[in-house]
C-alpha cells in the first residue's frame, strides 16, 4: 500500500480541511499508526501552535508531537527563498517526512492554504514538494462564486500542473458546491480529465461555512466575559446595535451576533432577554466594543441569568470591529466537535472512499527525485559510519568539504598532509573544523609509513619494485590513502581533487585490485536530473571496451543500480535501436546485449538503442513499442568512453543536472576519483557513496 498522500489546492478557502478530516477518520479505521504532516505553516506567534496540526492531532489522538508535525514558518521560507537556497528548505521537508514514515504505517500531509504573502509561489511550491516526496495528490477546488466552466477549468490547470511535473494525481474533488448541481460538475470533470482519475463533488455545508465565537476570541484576542461553555455557537450573521433597542429588536436574527458598544446595556440586556423570548431568535453571542467593560451592577445582573450566550469584549471600536469579523475565514478547532463530525460525516457520504482505498494499494512510486535520492544516500551513510581518507589536504575544496561532512557527522575523516599547515589554513579560509575530530596524517611521519613501504615492496617485488622506489611512492598521498584501505586502516579514499584519474586509481589496481567476479575496473556516474536519477557508465574508464567488458559494465552498474534503490532498466546505447543498425559498433553492443541475457536474464535491458528512445517515453514506444525499457531506461550504458564522457558532461551543463561520481565498480574496495574540476558539492557526494560502498554493497 502507499504509504502518503499529498493534499493540494489551488486557491484560498478551498475547504480542504473536510478532506483532511474525512481522510484521517478513514485511515485510522484501516491502518495502525497514522501520522499527520504539514510541510509549511502559516507563521503563529511564540508559544502558540498551528490550528490546523493542533487539531488533527488532538482529535484523532495521533501518537506524535506537534514539532514533529511541520517542517518550516511561511515567512522563513520566503526568506530562503530570496536567497536562493528552497534547495535547504526541500532537504528539511524531506528529512522531517522521512522521520514520519519511518515511524507510521501512513502520512497524510496537507499543502499549503494560499493565504498571505507568497501565495504566489504556492502551486509550483506543492507540486515540487509532493515530486521530491514521492508521493501521489488528491487535488480540491472550490466552486465558491465559479461557474461550472470555470470549476472545470480551475481543477484540470492544478491537474496539469501535478502531472507536468510527473506528480500522479489519483482523485480530484469539488468542494463548496451547489447540492443540486453535483450530478453535473461530476460529469463536467469525467469528461475534462483522465479516465483513471477518481472525481467527487462534496455541497457547501452552512454549518461549515459560518464561523464560531471561539474563531472570533481567537482572531481578535478578545476577552471572554461570559458563556465560556458556549464559544462554539455558529454565527448565521451579525449585526451593529446602534439604534434604539426598540428598532433594533426588529433586526436579530436566528443565530445572528450582536455587536455593540460595551456601555449600551440596554442592547446588552434587551439582546439577553429576546435570546429567552420564544417571540424572538436565538442568538449566537454579543461583542462588546470600544475596550468597555459594562459597569458593576449590568455584570451582576447578567451573572443571575441563566445559561447566558457568550458576552466577549474587544478593544477597538464597533466600525473596525465588524469589518473584521467579516474578514474571518472559518477554522475547525480540536474542541469544536461538531463541526469535525459534520465534516467526516459530509466526506464519508460524497467521497468514493472504497475506489479512493484501492488507489491507495494500487499505487507504486517509479524513479526516485534528486533530492529523495541524496537524502537517502546520506541516511544509509550515517547508519554505519565508515571512515575515509582524503589525500588531497592541500585543496581548499577538500578542508571546506571536510568541515560539512563533520558537520553532517556521516564518516569519519582522515586527511592527508601536514597538521600545522593544514590547520593554518583552515583558519584563513574561516573554516570551524574541529581538529580532535579529524585525523591528520602526513604520510613520512605516521607510524606505519615504513610498514606500509615493506607491504608495497612485497606485493610488487616480482614487477621489479625495489625498496627505494616504494619509500618515494609511499609519500604520495594516493599510494598512502590506498594502502591505508588495503591494511584495513580506512574504509575507502577519495582523490582526485588534484590529480588525474590515472594518478588516483593505479595504486587501486596494483594491490587493492578487482573482485573475484570481476574482470574490469568500470565506472557510473549518478545524474541527478530535475525529475529523476539516472545511472550513466563507463564515463571516466574504459576507452573502448570490448563486447564482453561492455557486458561486464552494464551488469555491474545494474547491480550498483539496485543497490542505490533505483531499479535497473538498463539501456545499451548506439547510434540506431533495434535491429535496424549495421556496423562493427552497433554490433558490439548487440553483442553485449545478448552476452548481459545471457548472465543475468533476471535484468531488464534494451539494445542496441538511441539515447531518445531509451528516456523518452514517445520515441521510445514509436520505434521499440514492446520494450521494457524504452522510454523508461535508468541504467544507461555508453558504448565507449569519448561517447560517454562527452554525453555526461553535456547533460550535466546543459540541463543543470548535478552529477555524482565516478563511483568506480569491480575494486575489492572503494576507490573513487573526483574531477580536477569538481566543487565542494561534489566532493561530499562522492564520500557519502564511498562510505556506502564501504558498508559492503
Amino acid at each position: 500500500m502507499n504509504k502518503a498522500i499529498y493534499i493540494a489546492t489551488s486557491e484560498e478557502d478551498s475547504g480542504k480541511s473536510i478532506v483532511t478530516l474525512g481522510l484521517m477518520s478513514m485511515l485510522i479505521g484501516k491502518t495502525a499508526k497514522v501520522a499527520y504532516f504539514r510541510p509549511i505553516v502559516e507563521d503563529f506567534e511564540e508559544g502558540q501552535q498551528d490550528n490546523h496540526i493542533e487539531t488533527v492531532i488532538g482529535h484523532f489522538a495521533l501518537d506524535m508531537s506537534y514539532t514533529d508535525a511541520f517542517a518550516i514558518k511561511k515567512s522563513k521560507l520566503i526568506k530562503k527563498k530570496n536567497k536562493g537556497k528552497l534547495g535547504e528548505v526541500l532537504d528539511l521537508i524531506i528529512e522531517k517526512y522521512k522521520q514520519l514514515e519511518d515511524k507510521f504505517d501512513f502520512v497524510l500531509v496537507e499543502g499549503t492554504s494560499f493565504m498571505g504573502e507568497g501565495t504566489a509561489i504556492e502551486m509550483d511550491l506543492n507540486v515540487l514538494i509532493a515530486k521530491n516526496l514521492g508521493i501521489p495528490a488528491i487535488i480540491v477546488g472550490t466552486g465558491v462564486g465559479k461557474t461550472l466552466d470555470e470549476l472545470v477549468d480551475s481543477l484540470r490547470l492544478a491537474y496539469d500542473s501535478f502531472k507536468l511535473k510527473d506528480v500522479e494525481v489519483l482523485s480530484v474533488i469539488a468542494n463548496k458546491v451547489q447540492a443540486e448541481n453535483i450530478d453535473m460538475i461530476k460529469s463536467g470533470l469525467k469528461k475534462s480529465l483522465p479516465e483513471g482519475v477518481l472525481v467527487d463533488a462534496i455541497p457547501m455545508i452552512l454549518s461549515l461555512k459560518n464561523i464560531t465565537i471561539q474563531e472570533i476570541v481567537n482572531e481578535l484576542e478578545a476577552q471572554v466575559l461570559f458563556g465560556e461553555a458556549y464559544l462554539n455557537n455558529q454565527i448565521s450573521s451579525f449585526s451593529v446595535g446602534a439604534m434604539q433597542l426598540r428598532n433594533y429588536l426588529m433586526h436579530l436574527k436566528e443565530d445572528g451576533l450582536v455587536i455593540t458598544p460595551g456601555d449600551r446595556a440596554d442592547i446588552i440586556l434587551g439582546a439577553l432577554q429576546a435570546n429567552e423570548s420564544v417571540n424572538y431568535p436565538s442568538i449566537s453571542g454579543i461583542v462588546l466594543t470600544g475596550n468597555i467593560i459594562p459597569e458593576e451592577t449590568i455584570l451582576k445582573l447578567i451573572e443571575g441569568l441563566s445559561p447566558v450566550v457568550p458576552i466577549i469584549a474587544v478593544q477597538e471600536g464597533t466600525y473596525v470591529i465588524t469589518n473584521k469579523i467579516g474578514d474571518i475565514k472559518p477554522k475547525i478547532y480540536a474542541n469544536n466537535l461538531q463541526k469535525i463530525e459534520t465534516s467526516i460525516d459530509t466526506f464519508e457520504k460524497h467521497v468514493d472512499l472504497d475506489s479512493l482505498t484501492e488507489k491507495f494499494i494500487e499505487f507504486e512510486v517509479e524513479g526516485m527525485t534528486p533530492k529523495m535520492f541524496q537524502y537517502n544516500l546520506v541516511k544509509r551513510a550515517k547508519k554505519h559510519r565508515k571512515h575515509i581518507v582524503l589525500p588531497e589536504g592541500n585543496d581548499d575544496r577538500i578542508l571546506i568539504a571536510a568541515e560539512r561532512l563533520l558537520f553532517m557527522d556521516v564518516v569519519e575523516i582522515t586527511i592527508l598532509g601536514d597538521k600545522k599547515q593544514i590547520a593554518s589554513r583552515a583558519v584563513e579560509l574561516g573554516l570551524d573544523i574541529d581538529f580532535a575530530k579529524v585525523n591528520i596524517i602526513n604520510p613520512r611521519k605516521d607510524k606505519n609509513y615504513d610498514d606500509y613501504v615493506n607491504t608495497y615492496y612485497e606485493l610488487r617485488k616480482e614487477k621489479k619494485m625495489t625498496v627505494e622506489i616504494a619509500k618515494d611512492l609511499m609519500q604520495d598521498g594516493s599510494y598512502f590513502g590506498t594502502m591505508m584501505v588495503y591494511k584495513g586502516h580506512a574504509d575507502g579514499m577519495v582523490s582526485g581533487a588534484a590529480h588525474t584519474t590515472q594518478h588516483t586509481i593505479l595504486p587501486a589496481l596494483q594491490f587493492i585490485k578487482t573482485k573475484p567476479n570481476s574482470s574490469v575496473v568500470s565506472s557510473i556516474f549518478f545524474m541527478c536530473l530535475e525529475d529523476r536519477v539516472s545511472i550513466f557508465g563507463d564515463c571516466a574508464i574504459n576507452p573502448n571496451p570490448t563486447a564482453e567488458q561492455l557486458a561486464e559494465i552494464a551488469i555491474s552498474s545494474a547491480d550498483s543500480s539496485l543497490a542505490f534503490g533505483i531499479e535497473p532498466k538498463v539501456a545499451m546505447l548506439s547510434y540506431s535501436s533495434g535491429s535496424s543498425g549495421k556496423g562493427d559498433e552497433v554490433d558490439k553492443v548487440r553483442t553485449a546485449t545478448e552476452i548481459v541475457k545471457s548472465k543475468r536474464p533476471d535484468l531488464k535491458i534494451e539494445g542496441p538503442i538511441q539515447y531518445d528512445a531509451a528516456v523518452d517515453l514517445e520515441v521510445g514506444q514509436s520505434k521499440m513499442p514492446n520494450s521494457e525499457v524504452a522510454g523508461h531506461a535508468s541504467v544507461l550504458v555508453f558504448p565507449d568512453l569519448n561517447t560517454g564522457n562527452n554525453t555526461y558532461k553535456a547533460v550535466q551543463r546543459e540541463t543543470g543536472a548535478l552529477a555524482i561520481g565516478p563511483m568506480l565498480q569491480g575494486l575489492n574496495k572503494p576507490v573513487n576519483d573526483l574531477s580536477r574540476g569538481c566543487t565542494v558539492d561534489d566532493i561530499i557526494n562522492t564520500v557519502v557513496i564511498t562510505a556506502i560502498q564501504a558498508q559492503g554493497l
